[in-house]
C-alpha cells in the first residue's frame, strides 16, 4: 500500500500546474462590482461570465487532406486544444461539396482556456491588426453572444511565417451568460474587448 501511495504522490507532483487566468481575478475584484452598480443587479450571480468561445475555420473541399491537416495544426497552436473536423450537412454541386465531406475545423474553449484565449485576443491579437479601429457593436446576436471574424491566422503570435502554408480566416464566437446584448456589451467592454462606441 505504501508503494502505491508514493507513486500517486510522485505522479501528482510531476503533473503541470495550470496557471489561473488573469481575467478571473479582474472579474471577481473589479468587473463584478462595477457591473452590479451600473446595471442594477441584486446579486453577484446575475453578473455575466464568459460561457465558452467557439473558433471555426473553413478549409474548403478543393484544398485536400493536407490543407485540412495544416488548418487543424494552426488551430491547435492558436487555441491550445485539439479541434474537430467539420463536415458538410448537405451536398452543394456548384461548390463541388458532397454530403458529409470534411470542409473545415472548429474548437470550443471553456473555463480557464476560454479566459486565457479571450485575454490574448484582446491584448495581443486585435492590436496587431493593421489599421484596427475597434470592433463593431452590431455583431451581437440578440442573446448576449458576440461574433467576429479574422482574415488571417498570422495575427496570432504563435503562428510562424516560416511554417504556415496558406492564409486562412476564422470566425470567433464569444458566448456569455448575459441575457441581452446591452448587458453583454457592458460586460465584454469591462473585460477588455475593444468595442467601438457606434
Amino acid at each position: 500500500m505504501a508503494k502505491k501511495s508514493s507513486t500517486k504522490s510522485a505522479a501528482a507532483s510531476t503533473s503541470p500546474v495550470e496557471v489561473a487566468p488573469r481575467l478571473k481575478k479582474i472579474w471577481k475584484e473589479e468587473v463584478s462590482k462595477k457591473i452590479i452598480e451600473e446595471l442594477g443587479y441584486s446579486s453577484i450571480m446575475q453578473v455575466p461570465k464568459i460561457d465558452k468561445i467557439v473558433i471555426n475555420m473553413g478549409i474548403g473541399p478543393m484544398q485536400g487532406d493536407k490543407a485540412l491537416e495544416n488548418g487543424i495544426r494552426d488551430m491547435t497552436t492558436i487555441s491550445g486544444q485539439k479541434p474537430v473536423a467539420t463536415r458538410a450537412r448537405i451536398a452543394v454541386s456548384n461548390f463541388k461539396i458532397r454530403e458529409n465531406q470534411k470542409v473545415g475545423c472548429k474548437v470550443t474553449l471553456r473555463g480557464n482556456r476560454a479566459l486565457h484565449f479571450f485575454d490574448k485576443l484582446c491584448t495581443v491579437v486585435l492590436p496587431r491588426i493593421r489599421d484596427f479601429q475597434g470592433l463593431s457593436i452590431k455583431s451581437f446576436d440578440g442573446r448576449g453572444n458576440y461574433a467576429l471574424g479574422l482574415k488571417e491566422q498570422l495575427v496570432f503570435p504563435e503562428i510562424s511565417y516560416d511554417n504556415f502554408d496558406k492564409i486562412r480566416g476564422m470566425d470567433i464566437v464569444i458566448c456569455t451568460t448575459a441575457t441581452n446584448d446591452n448587458d453583454a456589451r457592458v460586460f465584454l467592454k469591462m473585460m477588455g474587448l475593444p468595442l467601438r462606441e457606434k
